[in-house]
């Protein structure tokens, strides 16, 4: 009977109590009120270590615990509880030792320090009231001075303040709140606060109040914070904020919950402008990868020789013509047959010009499939089209601020024209799949062995883009019209052969040169750097031969005009002259035209080049890839 009266009382003690096993470090007992204090259920604290509740001091814990065991009794105000909103709790804790069967264990009942105080007010009140009115007005004066400086707290603290009771109706509304949301606290106490600031999200979808985190709070009974939603001013903008609901608890019940709210739009601001910042600096990063891997490919890439070499009249006009452009932004059209030297002349006039520091970015128009030429000259984004894994800087991109080359610009898609027509128009681009419209700073410099004049007749190029682009004309003469240049091109390609090929430099002989001068060249400076390099790997005993197309005794004629030493060849009989030799190098290779042993390296000209001549001279060999 005894055990079970003591008990009872243990459990429907007013003030929180537990029997702890200190040695194991166990609760052993707790009743209601030591579960509530505690904010957990009663299986909860028994699963507890005592000792975890106070992890801020344990040092404390185990001094006032050797006290009890040493004096019976021990009593401290130094062991911090703190409540869900991480304030601390004003509490007096004691400890009374108690022994059975040789265990030693300790009673522990908590004081709530601030219900005490409040407790004696309630009874000073009433010893007021007995006492007569007087007492009672300076109690009434002691309770609005509370209230009082409750108010200036709230009203001082920088963020905002509301309460709402447990109808979600708004119960109190702080300053700071009122200047945030553009509401005055008349107008949002007494009404429901969701429907008032919270009632839509971000995107202006509905916010149901079901799922809303503030009414959760005393739903729940837990603290939730949420660090980024927004909520409505009166004048109907949103406010992007952060706030923190923490439950109002009485006597066990839920009865509303204060929320504590903070605006961070400059914070999400400065958060979005330094995504933008990362976001350019990454693409940045990219351009410079990709200029760097471009220009790395160039170096790989570029012809041996840096100058344009000759004494002949023809190539002392272009060089007078890139010291007349090359200061200008003005654009270039190189015009020439194949191996005619037009890149040199774009690399030289780059080279004088003001975008020297800047990288010259060229694209072989020929070399670049119908479906990515888009892609190729703007660039795409990331799922733009299948196949796009990330996004792509484009040719013209990676050329701001420099020059672009377009070498066979005649062989762009017309339906593409009019988009690199507006780029050279307005400066302006947009990526492949993509709105944001892009800026770009170049100076355009085209090459084309095409009439491109005749070809906007015909409606295969774009007249107004032809205009466009033909601001500056240069021609780049043929080889075979400037035989005085010979000679010097052949020993300068004597030299680089030799250096690149690790070989022995040779010397030319009167002989070979005259044989060098008597052909007609239809592949030009690079067929003559080509026949100089078979013929250095094939010298015997010191001695080059030179192994040219068809009968280096007369060369130089037509078909028609063979025996006619010394003719001068119009430039109908030369077409006929370069369509037979093109058709003699498919004959000899089987119609291959790629590839090391393809008729493109026979004639010493790119594939794509032979391809363009075929298709323009009608050759209707059959010819294998």
């Amino acid at each position: 009977m005894t055990g079970e009266l003591l008990k009872t009382a243990f459990a429907n003690a007013p003030e929180p109590l537990l029997l702890i096993d200190p040695l194991n470090d166990v609760i052993l007992r707790a009743n209601k009120t030591a579960c509530a204090i505690y904010a957990l259920t009663s299986d909860e604290l028994l699963k507890r270590a005592f000792s975890g509740l106070y992890k801020e001091c344990r040092g404390e814990l185990l001094v006032v615990s050797e006290e009890a065991f040493e004096r019976g009794h021990a009593w401290s105000r130094d062991l911090v509880l703190r409540r869900p909103d991480g304030s601390a709790m004003d509490l007096e804790h004691g400890f009374v030792a108690c022994k059975q069967r040789d265990r030693r264990y300790l009673l522990v009942s908590i004081l709530d320090l601030t219900s005490l105080r409040y407790r004696s007010i309630d009874s000073e009140a009433d010893s007021y009231h007995r006492q007569g009115l007087d007492e009672w007005r300076r109690a009434e004066r002691f309770f609005r001075e509370i209230e009082r400086e409750n108010q200036m707290i709230l009203s001082a603290a920088g963020e905002g303040i509301y309460g709402v009771n447990a109808d979600g109706i708004t119960t109190f509304v702080n300053p700071a709140a009122e200047a945030m949301l553009g509401w005055k606290a008349e107008e949002l106490v007494g009404s429901e606060m969701h429907s008032m600031i919270h009632h839509s999200h971000a995107d202006g979808t509905c916010y149901p109040n079901a799922s809303c985190p503030i009414f959760n709070a005393f739903r729940e009974g837990k603290i939730n914070t949420v660090d980024d939603e927004v909520f409505w001013r009166k004048d109907g903008k949103p406010l992007r904020v952060e706030y923190t609901s923490t439950p109002i608890v009485d006597d066990g019940a839920m009865v509303g919950a204060v929320i504590v709210f903070r605006d961070i739009s400059e914070r999400k601001q400065s958060e979005e402008q330094l995504r933008q910042a990362l976001e350019e600096n990454a693409a940045l990063r990219e351009r410079l990868e990709k200029e760097n891997a471009y220009l790395q490919e160039e170096i790989l890439t570029q012809s041996n020789h840096h100058e344009i070499l000759g004494n002949s009249a023809a190539v002392k006009k272009i060089l007078q013509q890139i010291d007349l452009v090359a200061p200008t932004d003005a654009s270039v059209l190189i015009t020439g047959e194949s191996g005619t030297g037009k890149e040199l002349v774009a690399r030289a006039i780059h080279q004088a010009s003001d975008r020297r520091d800047r990288p010259l970015i060229r694209v072989n128009c020929a070399a670049i499939p119908r479906e990515l030429f888009e892609s190729e000259f703007f660039g795409h984004v990331k799922g733009a089209f299948t196949g796009a894994l990330r996004d792509r800087v484009g040719r013209f991109e990676l050329a701001d601020g420099g020059t672009i080359f377009l070498d066979e610009v005649g062989e762009i898609p017309l339906d593409l024209q009019s988009k690199l027509l507006r780029v050279l128009q307005d400066r302006r681009f947009e990526r492949l799949g993509d709105e944001k419209t892009r800026e770009v700073d170049i100076r355009l410099i085209a090459a084309t062995n095409r009439n491109l004049k005749k070809e906007a007749a015909a409606g295969r190029f774009r007249e107004d883009l032809y205009f466009r682009i033909n601001v500056f004309p240069i021609e780049c003469t043929p080889l075979r019209e400037r035989s005085d240049d010979i000679p010097i091109l052949a020993q300068h390609f004597l030299k680089t052969v030799a250096s690149r090929l690790n070989l022995k430099k040779l010397t030319l002989t009167n002989a070979n040169i005259e044989t060098l001068r008597a052909y007609a060249w239809p592949g030009n400076a690079r067929e003559l750097q080509n026949v100089i390099e078979r013929a250095m790997i094939l010298a015997r005993h010191g001695r080059l031969q030179f192994h040219l197309p068809g009968d280096t005794a007369s060369a130089g004629k037509s078909e028609e005009a063979a025996t006619d030493e010394g003719r001068i060849l119009t430039s109908k009989q030369m077409s006929a002259f370069e369509k037979a030799n093109i058709e003699r190098a498919l004959l000899a290779v089987g119609g291959k035209v790629s590839g090391t042993d393809g008729a493109a390296a026979l004639l010493g000209m790119k594939a794509t080049t032979l391809y363009s001549k075929i298709k323009n001279m009608g050759i209707g060999e059959k010819r294998t890839a």
